[in-house]
C-alpha cells in the first residue's frame, strides 16, 4: 500500500497535463485493485463547464458535459452537502431523486456505473470537486475496501486535487486581479522569504524568469515591491481562512 501511495505521490509531482493526471490516478487505482474512477471540479462560474479526468468511456463523459447533467446529479449533490466519503448506489434510496436524476443514473448504468465512492474536496479555495471510484456491480470486495481504506482515498483525493489546482488551472483571481498559476507560486515562495535564485532552484526555473514572474504580478497588482505584494496575498489568505 505504501509503495503505491508513493508512486502516486511521484507521479502528480511530474504530471504536467490533464492525460498525465489520468495516468497517475489510473496506475494508482489499478494498484488498489478499483475499476474505474472519475475526478469533477465544479467552475466558478454556473454557465462555464467543470473540469472532468476520468477513466469513465468517453461517451458517457461527453453526453454527462453536454447535459449539464453537474447540475442535478445526486451524487454532487450529495457531495455538496458533505465533506465525509460516501458510498452509493443505482438501487441506493430510489425514492429521493427526481426523475432527471433517475434518468441520470439509469443512464451511467448502461456504461458500466452502477455503484461507486465519492471523496468530497471542500478545501476553501474555490468550488467544491469530488473525485469517484466507481464499478459496474455491487461488490463484498468493494465495499469492504473503500470503507476500510477510506482515509486513504481522501489522503489521494486531496493530493490529486491540489495538484490538479495548481498546474492546471489557467488564472488565479487574487486581490481582485488575475495572475498566471507561475506568478502566483513565484510570489507564495517570496513571501515565504525565498530569494529569485532559491525560486527558481525550487520550480526548476532560472532566476531572471522568477523575476520576469514576480514583476508581471507587481505590476498587475499595483505594487512597487515584493514585499507589498506578498503582504497583500497573506491579507487575501487570511480573509479565506475567516
Amino acid at each position: 500500500m505504501h509503495r503505491i501511495f508513493q508512486n502516486f505521490i511521484d507521479l502528480l509531482a511530474s504530471a504536467d497535463s490533464a492525460v498525465d493526471f489520468a495516468q497517475a490516478m489510473t496506475v494508482a487505482a489499478t494498484g488498489l485493485e478499483l475499476s474505474c474512477f472519475a475526478y469533477l471540479a465544479l467552475p466558478s462560474e454556473v454557465q462555464s463547464k467543470p473540469r472532468l479526468i476520468s477513466t469513465y468511456p468517453e461517451k458517457w463523459t461527453s453526453h454527462y458535459l453536454r447535459s449539464r447533467y453537474e447540475l442535478v446529479d445526486p451524487v454532487i449533490i450529495q457531495a455538496l452537502q458533505t465533506a465525509e466519503p460516501f458510498q452509493w448506489g443505482i438501487d441506493i434510496q430510489p425514492n429521493r431523486r427526481s426523475a432527471v436524476q433517475q434518468q441520470l443514473l439509469d443512464e451511467a448504468a448502461e456504461f458500466g456505473i452502477r455503484v461507486g465512492f465519492t471523496v468530497p474536496i471542500h478545501d476553501g479555495h474555490g468550488p467544491v470537486a469530488a473525485l469517484t471510484f466507481a464499478a459496474a456491480k455491487h461488490s463484498h470486495a468493494f465495499e469492504i475496501f473503500t470503507h476500510t481504506q477510506s482515509r486513504l482515498l481522501q489522503l489521494m483525493a486531496m493530493y490529486f486535487h491540489a495538484h490538479v489546482r495548481r498546474k492546471l488551472t489557467s488564472e488565479h483571481r487574487f486581490a481582485g486581479v488575475l495572475l498566471s498559476p507561475r506568478e502566483l507560486e513565484c510570489l507564495e515562495w517570496a513571501s515565504q522569504g525565498k530569494s529569485a535564485w532559491e525560486i527558481g532552484c525550487i520550480l526548476g526555473i532560472s532566476r531572471n524568469t522568477v523575476a520576469y514572474y514576480l514583476e508581471n504580478a507587481k505590476e498587475k497588482l499595483g505594487v512597487r515591491t515584493v514585499v507589498q505584494a506578498a503582504t497583500l496575498l497573506a491579507a487575501a489568505s487570511k480573509r479565506k481562512q475567516n
